[in-house]
């Protein structure tokens, strides 16, 4: 009876008792387009930490900024033995050179929300279900040697709009056949 009367209760306030939710990292920006225009401001060989703070470009004060040694910036960038040092960008290479006096900015933003819509029964009975995300993400790396910018690299999705639609003719009934996870002791 309470199931009963909880979806009566949604139905009648107008409201979708079917999961939505978001993943949001707390930035100083509110778009794709004012990261990337406060990045574009970092120039090569100009550009300072005490700048890189300055453009909230800084681990110690925003989430998502990973510290990287020299190291972390070979294995990503001398990702097979056909690369070679020589082949990277001179501030790589500078980087690589520097060893220990050498450090990288690895950032990770992912602004996202998404929403399941559709008929709640065929939802909940697993028959279809529909989700709408839309956001948008930005990754970037700044290497820095010493304290001065010797090489940055930036890329993401500046508009996030997807929708998924997934169908099982047989609901609840489709995944009889599958096997259960097996659990492992550790």
């Amino acid at each position: 009876m309470f199931f009963a009367n909880t979806i009566l209760f949604f139905a009648a306030a107008g409201c979708s008792p079917l999961p939505r939710g978001s993943h949001t990292v707390a930035v100083p920006w509110k778009n794709y387009d004012e990261v990337k225009t406060a990045f574009d401001t970092i120039e090569i060989n100009k550009t300072t930490r005490e700048d890189l703070k300055r453009i909230f470009f800084d681990p110690k004060t925003q989430p998502n900024i990973s510290i990287m040694s020299y190291l972390d910036v070979m294995q990503r960038f001398l990702v097979n033995p056909s690369i070679r040092k020589e082949d990277l960008d001179v501030g790589l290479q500078a980087c690589i050179g520097a060893s220990t006096r050498c450090t990288a900015y690895q950032m990770d933003i992912n602004n996202t929300t998404y929403i399941r819509f559709g008929n709640f029964f065929m939802d909940l009975l697993t028959f279809s279900r529909s989700t709408r995300e839309e956001g948008w993400k930005f990754n970037a790396i700044v290497v820095l040697v010493d304290d001065t910018v010797v090489y940055k690299l930036s890329a993401g999705t500046p508009n996030i709009d997807v929708d998924d639609y997934s169908v099982k003719p047989l609901g609840p009934a489709q995944n009889l056949g599958e096997s259960p996870p097996v659990m492992l002791p550790h």
